[in-house]
């Protein structure tokens, strides 16, 4: 009995330990896993800078629309504001391309 209680020990070794190699590995990957995030949360992509000024110069390029109808706006309610020297002055406001 004692000789089949150990024959059955053995064969279920395997089965109980690869939980544990499982658990090692992981526990061995974490802090490279980790340090590879670190890196990705530090750094920016190519994709994400392009991205990123897009989005700026969206942002730009509406407040150089907004602030150019509202000039246009004083203009025609004020047209003598708006003129130098009898010639039209054209917009000298902000430009989203020159900042």
């Amino acid at each position: 009995m004692r000789n089949l209680v150990l024959k059955l020990a053995i064969l279920t070794l395997p089965l109980t330990t690869g939980g544990c190699v499982k658990t090692v590995a992981s526990v061995v990957k974490a802090p490279f896993q980790a340090a590879g995030q670190v890196v990705d949360w530090t750094t920016t992509s190519q994709d994400e800078a392009d991205r990123n000024y897009g989005r700026k110069m969206r942002k730009k390029e509406a407040r150089e629309g907004r602030e150019r109808r509202e000039y246009e706006k004083q203009c025609r309610k004020h047209p003598e504001q708006c003129q130098f020297q009898g010639q039209p002055q054209d917009y000298d406001g902000y430009r989203a391309a020159n900042d």
